[in-house]
């Protein structure tokens, strides 16, 4: 993977073979899971914590301030095209380095970059963690997700049917596991409890990418696409979340405050608007080229 996408209908064929052949105010905390934010020590996230973002086209991850302030570089080394991310409880950031074909993680407070341990990789693109310290990883060019113990070092495949290109993933409480299988325009769901895979019942969907969860239960789905996100409310009801001129949303993350986080791609710059609609802002950033993934880390903790 050499070079950002160009636009057009180019991209999206780029995209929908995973970059083909080359290829996201106040002290306020509130329960949430998403793909792309670990829960902090006490299971909640902070608006004021950083948002990392994941710099595909500068092979780069770097740290934005939500409310405003000076962008800063995170000390990753060699990364190619990093695509998703994800944090934990002890600040490490995970970062699927997907040129690379591996996962690397940054421990906290300046402990140095490892490599997780995988097999087989092709193309990993989001990345999910739970309580039991088992990271998911969407295998995208394997058509598979692969589950990790970071305990012991053993790498599963979770159990899924007809996956072509899995990019987004996120878990609910119950350890449920959602997927945006990005050809197949759509988003499953594998039951935590090991009953099976289910389809969320969805309309006119287009390549999704990056998933997000609600402390609510409702599902955020960037519809990359049709440059835009939707909401599945945990009702099944279907809405569109009030954007203006996103193009190609990659990422999303939730900060727990009733902000949703959109890592606008193909517009190099990530935005910020209400779960509850409008109010829509640009954070601050220099030089982004397509960011693509989005996390944020504990209260408190920073690589």
């Amino acid at each position: 993977m050499t070079s950002a996408p160009s636009k057009g209908r180019d991209t999206r064929r780029w995209f929908r073979r995973l970059a083909a052949a080359a290829g996201l105010v106040a002290m306020c905390t509130l329960p949430m899971a998403t793909a792309g934010a670990a829960p902090s020590r006490d299971g909640r996230p902070s608006a004021h914590a950083l948002l990392y973002v994941s710099d595909y086209g500068n092979n780069r991850v770097v740290a934005l301030p939500p409310q405003g302030g000076d962008q800063t570089p995170v000390p990753f080394e060699d990364l190619v095209r990093p695509t998703g991310m994800v944090g934990d409880v002890a600040g490490r950031l995970y970062v699927s380095d997907t040129g690379n074909n591996r996962v690397v993680v940054l421990a906290a407070h300046g402990g140095g970059q490892s490599t997780v341990p995988t097999d087989g990789l092709s193309r990993p693109l989001g990345l999910a963690l739970d309580r039991a310290r088992n990271l998911y990883v969407a295998d995208s060019f394997n058509d598979r997700v692969v589950k990790v113990s970071l305990a012991t070092g053993t790498q599963t495949t979770v159990p899924t049917t007809g996956l072509l290109h899995p990019w987004g993933l996120a878990l609910d409480a119950a350890g449920n596991l959602y997927v945006s299988d990005f050809v197949n325009d759509r988003v499953v769901k594998v039951a935590g409890d090991g009953s099976g895979q289910s389809t969320i019942p969805t309309v006119g969907l287009s390549q999704p990418t990056g998933l997000a969860l609600s402390a609510a239960g409702d599902l955020y789905i960037a519809d990359s696409g049709n440059n835009r996100v939707v909401k599945i409310a945990a009702g099944g009801n279907q809405s569109t979340v009030p954007t203006t001129g996103l193009s190609d949303p990659l990422g999303l993350a939730l900060d727990g405050c009733g902000g949703l986080y959109i890592a606008d791609g193909f517009n190099n710059r990530v935005v910020r608007v209400q779960e509850t609609g409008g109010g829509q802002t640009t954070l601050t950033a220099t030089g982004l080229n397509t960011p693509t993934g989005l996390a944020f880390l504990p209260t408190g903790t920073r690589p």
